[in-house]
């Protein structure tokens, strides 16, 4: 069977979501584009063929959720013992992506599965170029493969890198990614996939900035 995929994402809610692209948007125009970053992922994970999809959520669903992803609330704690708790219902393989690169594709994410079954392979691992990463995968379960991982800095990608080969795990690098963190990168990301809903969003609201 292929990999089940993941989505790791929260519910896009004015004054909640994607809070540092404030200023220059406002709190309704930050969940706007939040709301628009996670169509267009979960539109990609529902066009790649995997084992199942799997939408791993804090807050509640709504009218953006296509049909046939499954709903799993998100544990609390911080992010680490949330990745951890995610792939602790995974019988198998695994890839979970986050929400904020709006510009993966099929072909990407099909790639990407792909390299995470190749033989000899235990886990895969999508750089940021912010020092941060867009996916994660395993071919069974790992426990601790968290561990001692800060989250959210410029060396987090590097130090999860390590603490998987420090496990003994043969690591398959995946494409290296632009994240929409801040707004400065809303718009390179957009440029990289024009027709989605994400930068038809950022086109409609850009007026607003000037």
């Amino acid at each position: 069977m292929l990999p089940r995929l993941l989505v790791i994402a929260k519910a896009p809610v004015p004054g909640r979501s994607k809070t540092r692209l404030c200023p220059p948007c406002t709190a309704e125009q930050a969940a706007e584009l939040a709301e628009a970053a996670i169509t267009d992922t979960l539109d990609a994970v529902s066009r790649t063929a995997c084992g199942g999809r799997t939408i791993v959520l804090e807050g509640e669903p709504g009218d953006w959720l296509p049909e046939g992803i499954e709903v799993v609330p998100q544990v609390e704690g911080g992010l680490g013992d949330r990745l951890a708790a995610a792939f602790s219902d995974c019988v198998g393989s695994a890839l979970l992506i986050g929400m904020d690169t709006p510009q993966v594709s099929p072909a990407l994410l099909a790639d990407s599965l792909a390299r995470l079954e190749s033989p000899g392979t235990d886990a895969v691992l999508g750089l940021c170029d912010d020092g941060g990463y867009w996916a994660i995968g395993f071919r069974r379960p790992c426990p601790g493969a968290f561990e001692g991982v800060p989250m959210s800095t410029g060396q987090t990608g590097e130090i999860q890198l390590r603490r998987l080969r420090g496990l003994g795990l043969t690591v398959g690098e995946l494409e290296t990614l632009r994240d929409v963190d801040h707004f400065s990168d809303a718009a390179p990301v957009a440029a990289e996939r024009p027709d989605g809903r994400f930068a038809g969003a950022l086109r409609m609201m850009e007026p607003s900035f000037d």
